[in-house]
């Protein structure tokens, strides 16, 4: 996956996604998740320990702590021989905004009123950074590319996307709202998605964690389990606003799996939540016992709340 692994936004650079949890990606995840816009830091003992959990060394850990601080998501301090660390209030306002975003993925909306958002540029071959950037800005946004210099949402913030493009100093750009015609031989606006890929990928994802929620439903999964599984999954759900921009149903073929995949992750984040908070709460009590009684888990319906 070529997109930020969570969210870009403004000047926060989070790392990117890479398979097996990349110990700088892992650590943000379990802060946003446990310790988000708490103003106490963490012993960096408890945060190398958590990240154990997950197969990342204690140099890996402490390495991924020592670059988040230098790319200012982390703020540390020291106290003796300890040192702290918490997440910027900048970089926890940015995983606020993104972890909203994931949770409401995949919830039914009000009817489409038949506009789409359309983002026009041009950008030159010499500037492939630049056009990686907008691309992954966009993606994250709702758009796809319906031609190469024509990106298009059906419920996308046309404020938002006008804004991206401003940032970027994109130097020829347009944003607009349009109806598509229904013409013989004419590309539709949704053809933009592969809705057969993204079947494949919805299909594939319920296969993969179809097991582990039996298992869940079951109650035979262990507090380190928990927050592992927890994680993945959280991992595997924050991908899908980058390939499908939660397009209404009028654009969907018929039994779409969406709505299903979504049922199945949030039945799994939320029920191995407390057990996952157990886990998090028994190693920072190692180093900490009174820190460790401010770690807290959230449900879904909990991070919605504060849309």
């Amino acid at each position: 996956m070529n997109d930020r692994e969570l969210f870009e936004a403004g000047d926060v650079d989070f790392p990117r996604f890479q398979v097996g949890a990349p110990p700088q990606h892992l650590i943000t995840t379990l802060l946003g998740d446990y310790w988000i816009s708490r103003p106490e830091q963490l012993p960096s003992a408890a945060l190398v320990r958590l990240a154990e959990e997950f197969g990342v060394s204690a140099v890996a850990a402490r390495a991924a702590l020592s670059r988040l601080t230098r790319r200012e998501l982390l703020v540390s301090s020291k106290a003796g021989r300890r040192t702290y660390y918490r997440l910027t209030d900048r970089a926890a306002a940015v995983l606020q905004e993104g972890r909203q975003r994931i949770m409401s993925f995949g919830l039914e909306q009000g009817a489409w009123d038949g506009r789409w958002v359309m983002a026009a540029f041009s950008i030159s071959e010499e500037q492939r950074d630049l056009r990686h950037a907008l691309r992954a800005r966009l993606r994250w946004l709702g758009f796809a590319p319906l031609y190469d210099g024509l990106w298009v949402s059906p419920r996308a913030d046309a404020d938002g996307a006008a804004a991206v493009l401003t940032e970027l100093e994109i130097p020829i750009a347009t944003v607009f709202r349009a109806e598509a015609l229904d013409l013989a031989g004419m590309r539709a606006p949704q053809e933009a998605w592969d809705f057969d890929q993204l079947r494949r990928t919805y299909e594939g994802f319920a296969a993969q964690y179809a097991p582990l929620l039996e298992r869940v439903r079951r109650g035979v999964v262990g507090a380190s389990e928990a927050l592992v599984a927890r994680t993945g999954i959280m991992d595997t759900w924050r991908t899908f606003p980058n390939h499908d921009p939660d397009l209404p149903a009028e654009l969907l073929p018929a039994d779409w799996p969406r709505a299903a995949a979504r049922d199945l992750f949030v039945e799994i984040y939320d029920t191995l939540g407390p057990l996952a908070e157990f886990r998090v709460k028994q190693i920072v009590a190692a180093f900490d016992p009174a820190l460790a009684e401010l770690v807290a888990h959230h449900r879904t319906s909990s991070i919605l709340a504060l849309t």
